[in-house]
């Protein structure tokens, strides 16, 4: 399969024709719902197990029609199918993009080959391959060098490696066994490490190291400082005599790498080394090796579970007409809310405490993907690109920004999560807490597409100098998104539904979604710089003036 040329979206029909579009219609959700009584029908779909209602958006069936226009123009279903095929649609860097294909189930036909490489069979080599270590792990079979069951596994990680193991696990921990916890380091900040370990007991902890090339600043640079810690703290306690401390690094560490040489240089035994493939990047890993934490932790079954709720959104985006394609249609709006009605942020509000890690895991997807200004053929970009997505969990945002949503002169786009079972069924007296929290919901989402008009508001009596502060405009554009329960399976659903949203706006704009050089300069730079942070002063001559202004105050302030 040949990819067809990167298309600019301003030249095509559709874009001009979405513009005269825009300029011709007054968003008025009131007067089209009063309208249209069958508008929340037209506009709510079904994708795997995902109710999503789309129709507190500012759109009529004529925007979609031209928004899935604009999708044929830039050859989407093409370059869909080019993805899911192994195709190498990641131009700068010349790979396949096949995250997908971390959850095809065995023996799916036809089987996936790439490049004469049966990757069903790679990918269920190394499932295996975890599943049996989490087996030993979970069992007790795998015990540390005092002959101790683990009881916590900490990863070692950081983006990918770390924002979606961690958001997971969170989403996930009424699945967890019964004894066996997780825990998260990241950052380089020393707090980080120390605070993660300090409560710990050296012999039932188990580290995960995760690094592809087994060479990231951050990552390693803790798991040394992990290293020295356990065998500082093992024989403090006497736990290591007549024990060699290698063998307490191979019994306490293992990791997910490809690079085995690095990995038996650090003391990890490389038969305890899990891989991954370089056509998965990283913000889309947590199906890989990656999630070999939560295999552990939650179990192969659950794990399993997980992949299958990908997998139900894979085939449903692969499969299914753009006008009834749920993340075909949310990536299309996003294009509409960004390049036509001028948005500059997307807010991700989960009504859910287990999903409190979902919009920072989100903001990694998003925003490395599609934070770019050039396209893939190299040219400038000709519309703005990338949202700025965040948000926080129901009700805790209503108390901190909703006012700016409701009230505020930005158009904020949010996407509502809820479930419609908790996992915590809870009653205060007579009131059964759940439908107290959905009440907030339903409530929010109808609040900001309909408002409070200045009638409504006299109506009840308010003083007529207070009356402007009190209206409400309405016209707010929100997509609720509700499934029955949160389970491993809808939730790989609701993260491949944001990989697809996203993958849809990078074709739009003809960007290349799955590099991120943009994170590169900053580290080269530090790694300059670091001889000037030590005391190098001829180094730190060569640096402008308020690097080196910054960099001379930490000199005189460090003790």
């Amino acid at each position: 399969m040949s990819l067809p040329a990167t298309t600019d979206p301003v030249q095509t029909k559709a874009w001009a024709a979405l513009t005269d579009h825009q300029q011709k219609t007054t968003a008025d959700l009131r007067t089209w719902f009063e309208a249209d009584p069958t508008r929340a029908d037209k506009l709510s779909f079904t994708a795997a197990d995902l109710y999503v209602d789309l129709s507190k958006n500012l759109i009529t069936e004529e925007t979609l029609t031209l928004l899935t226009q604009l999708a044929d123009e830039v050859n989407l279903e093409e370059r869909r199918n080019a993805m899911f095929a192994g195709e190498r649609i990641n131009v700068t860097e010349d790979r396949a993009v096949l995250h997908t294909a971390l959850r095809r189930p065995a023996g799916m036909e036809p089987k996936l080959v790439v490049d004469g490489q049966d990757v069903d069979a790679d990918v269920h080599e190394v499932l295996a391959k975890i599943y049996d270590f989490a087996d030993r792990v979970r069992s007790g079979e795998w015990v540390g060098i005092t002959g101790k069951r683990i009881e916590t596994v900490v990863n070692i990680g950081i983006g990918g490696s770390d924002l979606g193991p961690v958001m997971v696990y969170e989403a996930l921990k009424p699945y967890a066994q019964p004894g066996l916890t997780a825990r998260f380091i990241s950052n380089i900040d020393p707090t980080d490490a120390a605070e993660t370990v300090k409560d710990l007991d050296p012999e039932t902890t188990l580290f995960i190291v995760a690094s592809k090339t087994f060479g990231t600043l951050e990552t390693l640079t803790n798991a040394r400082v992990c290293r020295e810690w356990l065998l500082t703290s093992l024989r403090e306690a006497g736990a290591l005599e007549g024990k060699d401390e290698k063998d307490a690094v191979a019994a306490h560490f293992v990791a997910v790498s490809t690079a085995l040489d690095k990995v038996e240089a650090f003391g990890i035994n490389p038969e305890n080394a899990f891989g991954f493939w370089n056509w998965v990047g990283g913000r889309y890993s947590v199906d890989s090796a990656i999630g070999t934490p939560l295999a552990i932790v939650l179990g192969p079954e659950v794990f399993e579970q997980f992949l299958a709720g990908f997998h139900a959104m894979d085939e449903h985006f692969r499969t299914t007409p753009l006008a009834e394609n749920v993340p075909a249609l949310m990536g299309l709006l996003n294009i509409w809310n960004v390049n036509f009605l001028g948005a500059e942020t997307h807010a991700v509000l989960p009504y859910d405490q287990y999903l409190h890690r979902f919009p920072a895991y989100l903001q990694q997807l998003t925003m490395e993907s599609n934070g770019k200004s050039v396209r893939a053929d190299g040219k400038p970009v000709t519309t703005a690109t990338g949202e700025v997505f965040w948000g926080e969990p129901g009700t805790n945002g209503q108390h901190a920004f909703y006012q700016l949503i409701h009230q505020g002169t930005r158009l904020i786009p949010a996407d509502f999560i809820a479930f419609a079972n908790p996992v915590h069924a809870t009653r205060d007296g007579e009131q059964d807490v759940h439908e107290l929290f959905l009440a907030n919901f339903f409530a929010q989402t109808k609040a900001l597409a309909f408002g409070k008009t200045a009638d409504e508001v006299r109506a009840e009596g308010t003083a007529e100098e207070i009356v402007p502060a009190r209206v409400f405009s309405g016209n707010r554009p929100t997509t609720s998104i509700m499934a029955a329960q949160l389970t491993p399976a809808v939730l790989g659903q609701l993260i491949a539904l944001y990989e697809h949203i996203t993958f849809v706006q990078g074709i739009v704009w003809g960007i290349d979604s799955f590099d991120q050089w943009g994170v590169e300069l900053g580290k080269q730079l530090a790694l300059q710089l670091a001889p000037a942070v030590g005391g190098d002063r001829e180094v730190l001559a060569q640096q402008d003036s308020s690097t080196q202004g910054l960099i001379g105050y930490y000199l005189d302030q460090r003790k």
